[in-house]
Parts: C-alpha cells; structure tokens; sequence
C-alpha cells in the first residue's frame, strides 16, 4: 500500500541514464531558481518605506536614489556571480568560492549560511503567502499553520517528483506574477505621463528633509537590499542545467537580473509617486494596484500572482538547498546520505530534510515569521559578502585576462555587501544576533563530522603490512523460545554450517527449566543446550553474560561466534504488534554492544 502511494504521488523511479533528459532548459530554470529574488519585490521597496517613514513621507525621494543603490548592488552580484558560474561550473556557489580563496572556515561559514538560509527561505516565503491568503479570507486566519503546512508538504512533493515536472508546474506562476507586474508598471508609468497621477502626491527629488541622517539612509538601503535574496541560487544549481551547463547558468542569471532590476526600481518608481505609504493592513503593491486599476479584475490578478510567488519563492530553497548539500556532503561535512539520488533522480533526502526544517520553523513561529525576514537576509549577506572577497583574492593571486575589471566589480560587490551585512548587525541585531551563536556551532559540527569520516576512513583503510586475523572456525549460539519449526529451522541451518552449535534457553521459573531440557534432549540429543535461569525475567543479560564467557574462550582459539537468532515474520505487518519483540531487542543490543557476528533466520508464515 505504501509502495503505491509513493508511486501515486512521486511517480515511476527513472534510470540514472535519465538524468540528461531531466534537466532544465533557461526558461523553466529561471522560473524556479528566480522565484525568491522576483518575489522580494514585493517587500523589498516597502522595507525602505518603513524606514525613511519614522522621518516624514517627505523623506521618500530618498527611496530612488536608495534603490539606484541596491541596482549598483545588484549589478556587481550578478557581475560576481556570472564569473562564479564560469570559474566553478560544478556548483556549490559561495561555499566553493570561499573554500578554496579564502580558507575551509570561511567556506563553511557560508555553507551553513546559506543552508540555514534556504530553510528560512522556505518558512518565510510560505508564511508570506498564507498570511496574503488568510488576509483575503479572514475566516482561514486560524487555520494560519496548517495552511502553511500543506503548502510545505505540496512543494515538497513535487519537488520529490523530479526538477523538470516540478518546473513544469511552477513556473506558470512566476511568469504570470512577472506578466503582472509588467502591466502594474506599464499603465502606472502611462498614467504618470499622461497626466492622470497628480504630482502634488510626492515631494520633488531634493526637497530638503529635517532629521534625515546617513545612518539611517544606510539603514533604508540595508533592508532594501533584502530584495536581492536568493541571487546567488543559480551559482548552486549549475549541474541542474542542460549543456553546456556554465553558458545557460549565466543566461539565466543575467535575465533574472535584468528582470529583478526592473521590477523593483518600477515599483520604487509608483510608490515615490503615487506617495504610497507603507501599511499594516495593505502592502505597498497592492496600494498601487489598487490606486492604478481599482478594485477591478486586474488588481486582484495582481494580487494572486503576488500571492503565489511569495508561496513558490520556496522552490528557490528546494532547488538549492539539495545542491549545496551535496557539495558539503562530498566534502564530508555533513551526512552522506545527501549525495545520493532517489528515484526521480533528484537529492531527495535534501529536499525531504528541508520540508521537515521549514514545517518546524513554522509550527515554532506559529506561521508568524516575519521576525525572521532581518535573519534570513543578513544569512544571505555573510555568502555574499565571502564570495564576493574570495572572487577578488582569486583574481589578484590568478591574475587572467581583463582581471583589473573583474577585480573591481568583486571590491565594489565585496564592500557593499560588508556595508549591508554591519547595518544590518547594527540596527536589527535584536533580530540577528543569533547568527553569531549558530553560525560557529555550525562550523563545529561540520568539523566533528568531517573528523568522524576521517576516524572511520583510518580503522576501514587495509594496511597490507596489518596480518589478516586468522578463522579457525566458527561457534553458533541459537537463543531458543520453545520447541517450535521456526527453533528447529534455526538449529538445522545452524548444524549446515558447523559441529559447534550452543542452543541458549533462559528460563524464569526452575520448573520451566526442567521441562525445557527433557523436551530438547528428546529431539535434538546432538546439539548442546545451556539453560540459563533469570530470577529477574531478563533476556538480554543473562544471554550476553553468557556469549561473552564463549566470545572469550573462542578467540583464544581463534574461533569467531555467531549469535543466530530465529525469527518468525508474519504475513501482515500489523500482527507484529501481537507478538513480543524478543529477538529484535537481542539483535539490537548485540549489534552495538558486543563484538560477535549476529544474523537472523526468517521463518515467513503463510497466513
């Protein structure tokens, strides 16, 4: 029944051999690897509202040049990025870049960033996009989280299904939120030249504002920079593109950029002025749809598509968390099991692990994570800024042709993003702080890990200098219940194998006891039975205190001993639950507490 489910719901496992046809062409790419950048374009200009408001509304002039600011930004990311892609074509972005220019630690460091990043990714994209919903339909406001939890589970799902069926799906909706915005921005921009926007909405550029200061115009700019999330994503997911893989990457990349840049500075553009001012209850774009179109067709086309790719900017998480978790993974520092491919030949034990995460978050925060847009941003900013200083190191050490300008669009990039990554830790370190904390216990696990597969590669290593240990023989000990087919299977297999069979029956009564021995003499007089008593009704120490006094005297002979333990495996699952699970608390115990071979016997029943 599970096994059709899965197939219900993920599909047919694929051949490895399918793994070109899997691939994503540029534009289904863009769609799912873009989704996070296009979508902070619905928050990103109001965060620089909310600040430049606590001066005056005649403070938001300053919005425009802040925004040519985050441009300026955005250009040297995609400039940086662009010659990752092309430096590093196996992926793993940041990480990688910073790895290999800068040292394993500044490696790690924006490795579990970003990983961390990724899972906020997530939680906060489809907490936006629920709360967008729940606002629509006030009646749902309590049913917040399980909303949310749904929407995680579906993205999951299809996710689990393969890259290119969850691109096919996903990527409607980001091209219609484009194709809306485009049409917001177009008829907005119409009706400024035309006359049907009054310019008494807005001060004029350079009209003089008491009590601005630079701090805080750099503090408008560090939370308008939060609209450049999830840039670096494409650098991550290079293996994920048809060939050649490097050249459609950064076609993507600059076509994201491109529509990134003039999504936000058009929407800059209508709210300075329109004189939109942030509100709880409505945000920016929807006041300019709303002042633009009515509240007619158009607006709430608007507002759906904004809706949907606040949800679907968590694909751009479950694109990239898997890659990135592969790279560290190769490297082993974090769990193997993230290198290797499920059955629709996608890292499916990343994009398992980052649905788990983000449900979690979300349940912790009860679908309120707002407060954890400033951690998510600044957890983009650290990669940003040590993939950007890396890039830089590399080209003074490398020196290739036409490196002075590489050289200076990695500075500007680089000093930027630090400028960015402090404001942040300045005025929002209330909200932040942690990253200080979880950001070096990352770092420390990775390393206890890496370490572990090293301790583990030393002792599986085979030294041929190292004398084999030599095999005598072998002893078999059959712990035994009763005299039942599936004891009797167990010892017939056992005698196959060798003379030197131990039947072990532990009884808690003496008369039991008894019994036992004249029944098993009766039936099998050739094999050696230890009856063992347990006043206090254990199976476990009596048996192990027993095996160890045989592991002892047989290694003095060079002999191994195996534990053979008889098991019967009803029909359907669920009798196991009628049934005591005596051998397999004797498996477990003995596998991780004593050094003997252990095997189990099956005995399967019919009905």
């Amino acid at each position: 029944m599970l096994s059709s489910l899965k197939r219900l719901l993920i599909g047919r496992p694929l051949k490895s051999t399918e793994l070109g046809e899997h691939k994503l062409n540029k534009l289904k790419a863009l769609a799912i690897l873009s989704s996070d950048a296009l979508s902070s374009v619905a928050y990103g200009p109001e965060q620089i509202l909310l600040v430049l408001v606590t001066v005056s509304t005649v403070a938001y002039w300053y919005s425009i040049p802040i925004a040519i600011g985050v441009l300026v930004l955005l250009a040297a990311l995609i400039l940086s990025y662009r010659q990752i892609i092309y430096s590093y074509p196996n992926g793993g972005g940041a990480y990688v870049v910073s790895k290999e220019n800068l040292g394993v630690n500044y490696g790690l460091i924006a490795g579990g960033s970003l990983l961390v990043d990724y899972i906020l990714t997530v939680a906060v994209s489809v907490s936006a996009g629920t709360d967008a919903i729940t606002s629509a339909f006030p009646s749902l406001h309590q049913h917040t989280v399980g909303i949310s939890i749904i929407f995680v589970i579906i993205i999951t799902i299809l996710n689990l299904r393969g890259l290119t069926e969850s691109a096919s799906f996903l990527a409607y909706p980001v091209y219609l939120f484009v194709l809306a915005l485009f049409i917001l921005i177009g008829v907005g921009i119409y009706k400024i030249l035309t006359g049907q926007v009054s310019p008494e909405l807005h001060a004029p550029i350079g009209t003089p504002v008491a009590g601005i200061s630079l701090f805080l115009l750099l503090k408008a700019f560090a939370s308008g920079s939060s609209a450049l999330t999830g840039v670096e994503a494409i650098s991550n997911a290079i293996p994920n593109f048809k060939d050649p893989a490097p050249k459609n990457a950064a076609k993507t990349l600059a076509s994201m950029g491109i529509l990134l840049g003039i999504l936000f500075s058009g929407i800059i553009y209508l709210a300075y002025y329109y004189g939109i001012s942030p509100k709880v209850e409505e945000t920016v774009v929807s006041q300019i749809a709303e002042d633009t179109f009515g509240r007619s067709v158009v607006y709430y086309f608007i507002q759906g598509t904004t809706a949907l790719i606040l949800i679907l900017a968590a694909n751009t998480g479950y694109s990239a968390f898997p890659m990135l978790a592969f790279s560290l993974a190769k490297d082993k520092y974090i769990p193997r099991m993230f290198t290797i491919r499920g059955d629709r030949l996608g890292y499916s034990n990343g994009i398992i692990t980052l649905g788990i995460a983000s449900i979690f978050l979300i349940v912790v925060f009860g679908g309120h994570t707002e407060q954890l847009i400033p951690l998510y941003a600044v957890g983009v900013f650290i990669p940003f800024t040590l993939s950007q200083t890396g890039m830089t190191i590399k080209w003074i050490r490398e020196k290739p042709k036409g490196w002075i300008f590489k050289l200076l669009a990695n500075s500007l990039g680089a000093f930027i993003s630090f400028v960015v990554t402090i404001m942040f830790f300045l005025t929002k370190f209330e909200q932040v702080w942690s990253v200080l904390v979880f950001v070096p216990a990352i770092v420390f696990v990775f390393h206890r890990i890496k370490k572990h597969y090293e301790l583990v590669g030393e002792q599986l290593r085979i030294n041929p200098n190292e004398p084999a240990i030599p095999i005598e023989g072998n002893v078999i000990i059959v712990p035994v219940a009763g005299m039942t087919k599936v004891v009797e299977n167990s010892i017939n297999y056992a005698k196959s194998l060798t003379d030197q069979v131990i039947a072990v029956y532990i009884a808690f009564e003496r008369e039991d006891e008894k019994i036992f021995e004249e029944k098993w003499n009766n039936l099998h007089p050739d094999v050696r039975l230890v009856t063992l008593h347990s006043q206090y009704r254990s199976i476990i120490h009596p048996l192990t205190k027993f095996i160890d006094t045989v592991e002892h005297k047989a290694r003095e002979s060079n002999y191994w001993v195996t534990v053979l333990i008889p098991q019967f495996v009803p029909k359907k699952s669920w009798h196991n639950i009628l049934h005591n699970q005596s051998s397999l608390m004797i498996r477990t115990y003995l596998l991780f507490n004593r050094n003997v071979i252990v095997a189990t016997l099956p005995y399967h029943f019919k009905k």
